[in-house]
């Protein structure tokens, strides 16, 4: 067991309840509009709070419309943008160097969890040219910069026309093959241009680590969803240690990663989830899909710590899988939710 997925989730209402209760207060006094929306709610500053589930959430679009942030503005170090695909503007999220520092650490101890303590070659699902445009930098760009750092002797599987670079590929596996090996890559791309590729040529992934995300909708449409995605490629190429995760910029640093027997995203010890109906905001129970709502002790310069996505989802149990705590699944967008881009704009479709 690692040490970033040990909590049950008792011993996390425990641990996380007081640290989100002070970041509230902290976001209050720091941060005016947050205030006034925690007034218009009717929660008076000081607020004792009985559960995780009881914090007040902001929707995430919220980011999109206002500037939040906790920190003066000679403090922000960096200024992070969302994709949005439909006019609607990007959420801006503000960090301090602390900040940074933080989501930037929190980030590769959860990964650490599947990928062990050293940096490993990786073979990345995308092209060079995605992290040479700086001027246009995408979510995707950023995904695929961001991950590089937690991996050596990058190669990538396409060539700058987009185009699956074969001998790359093979090149890759001759010199790394036979030890263990990270793969990135976002989960439409991975399966067009690594599994389709590997098992036309017949490349052995057996000691590949693949760490992925994004939407499934164009696979659901080719008839593959994730417990399929697994076993063709166990079938098929040998490679078995596979984690999807589920994340996003407006909490930075925070991923939820997939186990390793599959089909449940787990909480990181230092963030949670909670399941809550679309119609009475009410927290759903075990089995019964609603709204997710991801919380996190890591968003100190920018009142991000209790978030409504526009994402569905369901709990599949609570203290009975992998790891402790919650595991949950990521159904797909709320409907005329603004599609997020991401993995799916390269091929001119929506993010799931």
């Amino acid at each position: 067991m690692t040490a970033l997925f040990e909590l049950t989730q008792a011993q996390r209402e425990a641990t996380l309840l007081p640290q989100l209760t002070e970041l509230t207060e902290h976001h209050r006094a720091n941060c005016e509009p947050y205030d006034r929306v925690l007034g218009a709610l009717g929660i008076e500053r000081g607020r004792h709070f009985d559960s995780i589930a009881d914090l007040p959430w902001l929707p995430v679009r919220m980011f999109k419309n206002h500037d939040l942030k906790s920190v003066p503005d000679s403090e922000v170090f960096k200024t992070l943008t969302s994709s949005g695909t439909t006019g609607a503007g990007a959420s801006r999220i503000y960090l301090d160097k602390e900040a940074a520092g933080a989501q930037t650490r929190q980030l590769g101890a959860t990964l650490q969890t599947v990928l062990g303590g050293k940096r490993l070659p990786m073979l990345m699902v995308d092209t060079v040219s995605i992290i040479k445009n700086r001027r246009s930098f995408s979510a995707r760009g950023a995904g695929v910069l961001g991950m590089a750092t937690f991996g050596r002797n990058h190669v990538y599987a396409l060539d700058e026309n987009d185009q699956p670079d074969v001998e790359a590929v093979k090149g890759f596996l001759a010199k790394h093959g036979n030890e263990p090996f990270l793969i990135f890559g976002f989960t439409f791309m991975v399966w067009l241009y690594l599994y389709e590729v590997a098992r036309e040529h017949n490349l052995d992934l057996s000691n590949g680590i693949l760490i992925h995300s994004g939407g499934w909708k164009k696979l659901i449409d080719r008839s593959v969803d994730n417990a399929e995605f697994r076993r063709r490629f166990a079938e098929d190429t040998g490679l078995t240690r596979i984690h999807n995760y589920y994340g996003m910029i407006e909490q930075i640093g925070t991923v939820f990663l997939e186990g390793p027997s599959g089909n449940s995203l787990y909480c990181p010890d230092f963030a949670d989830i909670v399941i809550r109906d679309p119609e009475t905001w009410q927290e759903q129970p075990v089995g019964k899909p609603g709204v997710i709502e991801v919380i996190s002790t890591l968003p100190r310069s920018y009142p991000g710590h209790v978030l409504l996505t526009e994402d569905l989802g369901v709990l599949n149990g609570i203290d009975d899988g992998d790891w402790p705590g919650k595991r949950f699944s990521v159904l797909g967008r709320l409907p005329r939710a603004e599609a997020r881009g991401c993995s799916d704009t390269f091929s001119g479709g929506q993010a799931a």
